[in-house]
């Protein structure tokens, strides 16, 4: 058997490094042909000796000559964003997963699409910013995209191959994060934000899974790729994270994917898709689960996800405008200078000036980042 050739574009995150065990694992349907990173020099070598792939992808100029004296002669670094975009686009390239944070691989994305690749997609806010140049090229050039999310990957579990007329609504459901019994705490520290109870996740992500922006990221994520309007995603507190998600037939019939909360099982099926191959994870005992609780959220407590839907209601260009403001204000609570409640508040100042400007409908990948670039310099000003 052929294997199948691979790339990871973010190899070193917490995707990444998963994304490396399952194709570790299934070794003898894939191989990995580059894998890249921004700084991560240290994991990336070791990646690297691990996996032996053709290619090794800095997009920090500094960090590439580093890794390139650290591995010798026989590798090949290359470094700067043009190497992900030719990478992505290249014949030998099969599967792309995209891994990156934020929204700097959306170029790189799109290349992939319009070559026809599958990309199996963990950055949720390439969707939220750049969504409907996403799905328009996806659409026209006939690739393939499938979410390594774990609730939009249960969604796609339960659709596949159904009929989208049959659906009344589609449930996503939320861990809550630390706080989902008593709402943002204004002055919560970072240790207690970063402590999650279900997931091992990357800063970021965990800090936007305590606010439940990761669960308005995901509503918009939702409409996108799935096509479905807002009011059919709905989202339930579910702090066992056992069922990912449901869909919900018009004749009242829910379908529910369930496994144990485990990232390499989205990113297997993603890559084996239609098949299924044993995984690393390992089956749900059901005598050991003692209950499965849910919960309604509440908008007033959690208001970034409010501030998520407002969005979506306001057109793409508003839903970029969140995320990049989101991004400024998550990373300047990281970095201590805003208290954690006033994340929402930058993001909802943010929003509303973005709106009180009345800027149209924007659909192309320039116009979307400037907005975005606007956004992310109208949020320093709000913090």
């Amino acid at each position: 058997m052929k294997k199948i050739s691979a790339a990871i574009f973010g190899s070193t995150g917490s995707i990444g490094r998963a994304a490396v065990d399952v194709i570790s694992h299934l070794s003898e349907r894939f191989r990995v042909v580059a894998i890249a990173a921004h700084q991560g020099v240290e994991e990336i070598c070791n990646q690297a000796l691990r996996l032996k792939p053709k290619l090794v992808i800095l997009t920090d100029p500094n960090a590439a000559d580093v890794c390139q004296r650290r591995l010798g002669r026989g590798f090949k670094v290359l470094a700067g964003m043009e190497a992900l975009l030719v990478t992505a686009e290249c014949d030998e390239v099969k599967v792309l997963i995209m891994g990156m944070s934020g929204t700097a691989g959306v170029a790189a994305l799109l290349k992939a699409l319009r070559a026809g690749k599958r990309v199996a997609l963990a950055t949720k806010e390439i969707l939220v910013s750049y969504g409907e140049v996403v799905m328009k090229a996806l659409r026209r050039y006939h690739g393939m995209i499938l979410p390594i999310d774990s609730e939009l990957c249960a969604l796609h579990q339960c659709l596949d191959g159904r009929d989208s007329a049959t659906v009344r609504n589609l449930i996503l459901t939320a861990s809550g994060g630390p706080f989902w019994r008593k709402g943002l705490p204004a002055d919560a520290r970072i240790s207690e934000v970063l402590t999650h109870p279900t997931w091992k996740m990357g800063r970021k992500i965990t800090v936007d899974s305590a606010s439940l922006m990761n669960k308005g990221l995901e509503v918009i994520e939702t409409v996108r790729l799935f096509g479905v309007k807002p009011e059919q995603v709905k989202i339930v507190i579910h702090p066992e994270s056992i069922i990912h998600s449901m869909v919900e037939f018009k004749d009242g019939s829910i379908l529910a994917q369930m496994a144990s909360p485990d990232m390499r099982l989205p990113i297997q099926y993603c890559l084996t898709y239609p098949e299924r191959l044993h995984s690393l994870v390992p089956p749900l005992s059901f005598e050991k689960i003692e209950h499965l609780r849910f919960y309604p959220v509440d908008l007033k407590r959690f208001p970034c996800l409010r501030l998520a839907y407002q969005a979506l209601a306001a057109g793409p260009g508003a839903c970029c405008v969140l995320n990049a403001a989101n991004e400024i204000a998550v990373a300047s609570f990281l970095n201590q200078r805003i208290a954690f409640g006033k994340i929402p508040v930058i993001i909802a100042k943010t929003l509303n000036e973005y709106l009180r400007r009345k800027r149209v409908r924007v659909l192309t990948l320039a116009g979307l980042r400037k907005i975005e670039a606007w956004a992310k310099r109208q949020a320093e000003v709000e913090g």
